[in-house]
């Protein structure tokens, strides 16, 4: 099994509908800002409502394949739909846009360094989910679509499916689901998905059982702070007001066990300076790559999307290595939380997604230049190489068959559906309020 690209999976939900035409329909809901149709499969007739937001960030594809399983399994377990009184209106990609620029790995083979050269995700401006004006200010064609829809859906539940490329599975929720942390545990020991325990994501937030996150209060504050805390509203937040649980369930797609490892670890100052040491050493570097290289791009098709993300990382990298140096001050007055060592080790992961991800998206400039007018292609690859290298062979990190992603996040999936469906209670219906009121969504990064 592979993922899906954009038209595989406009083709293979309409498939689905054809062979089930009294259970399934399909529309298009809007249109991105290349004019590709956003698209809701939905299946089941009843009065409460799920939504399945697929591919918020374009690198992740694992999640239109799982709204494609979920939509399966719906059509052929009529206890997810006539019984449970419930529709599931399944968004198939919110970026179709950014899933196309990540065709040149997405259908394999799979390996670290095809990802890492052909990875594109958009600037923090341009991802779907994020509100960094509100929602009243929302300017992309996807985000008002997906606002759109739930205010007419007013769900009872909300999955936003996101990938981890490197690491473990974890969830975030806006309210606390009793009993989900169980059924993650069991799920990720039956198909060999380490849990992360310390997810970068979340270092700050209130842990509600092993691998699974409260999602806290967004605070304003400056653009530089809202990116590195992820402290921004979400359309994770927008529901709230409809009584919505929204569940964003990560799934991994090169595993290292040593996410789910709570030991205490034996010299935590150590690897935080040598993690912080390592992000500032290749930040500068690519720094330099960056600096010879923008003038040579003022005729390069398509050189200021890969630009956006490329200046939006360069701009953090700084703040985070600060920020996890404990010899540094990063003048938030904020000390470091308890870690152990499953922390440490998403962090080291963190520090290596954010270059490895700038070196890959500057060596796609290059190519696109149709040479090496910079003299900079053997430096990235140097780059890209060490920091698949420091994966595969510094942390272990080994493929997961998409199949056994999309099998681990649709039981996650599952398993928040019955546990929501019961906080609701049988007599409610989606868009009554009684799940509470917290104001909880900052905008996610990994």
């Amino acid at each position: 099994m592979r993922y899906p690209t954009a038209d595989e999976l406009e083709a293979r939900a309409a498939a689905l509908v054809a062979r089930h035409p009294r259970h399934a329909r399909l529309r298009r809901v809007g249109t991105s800002r290349a004019g590709s149709p956003l698209l809701l499969l939905s299946v089941g007739h009843g009065d409460r409502h799920v939504l399945v937001v697929a591919g918020p960030h374009a690198n992740e594809p694992v999640g239109g394949a799982t709204a494609l399983r979920l939509a399966e399994r719906a059509v052929a377990d009529p206890r997810l739909t006539e019984g449970a009184d419930a529709t599931w209106n399944l968004l198939l990609c919110v970026d179709p846009d950014g899933l196309r620029r990540n065709e040149g790995w997405l259908t394999g083979p799979y390996t670290l360094g095809r990802y890492a050269r052909n990875f594109f995700r958009p600037g923090f401006l341009e991802q779907p989910e994020w509100l960094p004006d509100g929602p009243d200010r929302a300017t992309l064609p996807e985000t008002r679509t997906l606002l759109a829809l739930q205010d007419e859906l007013r769900p009872f539940l909300q999955c936003s499916l996101h990938g981890v490329d490197v690491g473990g599975g974890f969830v975030e929720l806006t309210h606390d689901l009793p009993g989900l942390a169980q059924r993650i545990a069991h799920t990720a020991a039956r198909l060999g998905i380490p849990r992360e325990l310390g997810a970068y994501d979340t270092l700050y937030w209130p842990d509600l059982g092993p691998a699974v996150y409260r999602i806290p209060p967004p605070r304003r504050g400056d653009l530089t702070a809202a990116i590195t805390e992820a402290a921004v509203d979400s359309t994770w937040c927008h529901p709230r007001r409809h009584g919505t649980v929204t569940a964003v369930v990560e799934a991994p797609m090169w595993a290292v066990a040593g996410v789910a490892d709570a030991s205490p670890p034996a010299d935590r100052d150590g690897v935080l300076r040598a993690v912080s040491r390592t992000l500032r050493h290749d930040t500068r570097r690519l720094h330099r790559v960056l600096a010879r290289l923008r003038p040579h791009l003022a005729d390069v098709p398509e050189a200021a999307h890969l630009l956006a993300p490329i200046d939006d990382y360069l701009l953090v990298c700084p703040r985070l290595a600060d920020a996890w140096d404990p010899d540094t001050d990063d003048g938030t007055g904020r000390s470091l939380p308890p870690m152990n060592t499953s922390h440490l080790v998403a962090l080291r992961l963190a520090g290596r997604r954010l270059s490895l991800r700038t070196a890959g998206l500057l060596h796609q400039l290059v190519t696109r230049t149709g040479g090496d007018p910079a003299g900079v292609l053997a430096e990235l690859d140097r780059l890209v190489d060490e920091g698949c290298a420091d994966y595969r062979d510094g942390c272990a990190a080994h493929w997961i068959p998409v199949g056994r992603q999309v099998e681990y996040q649709t039981r996650v999936v599952l398993a928040a559906f019955e546990l929501a469906g019961r906080r609701v209670g049988a007599g409610s219906r989606s868009g009554e309020p009684g799940l509470g009121s917290e104001a909880a969504v900052p905008m996610h990064r990994d």
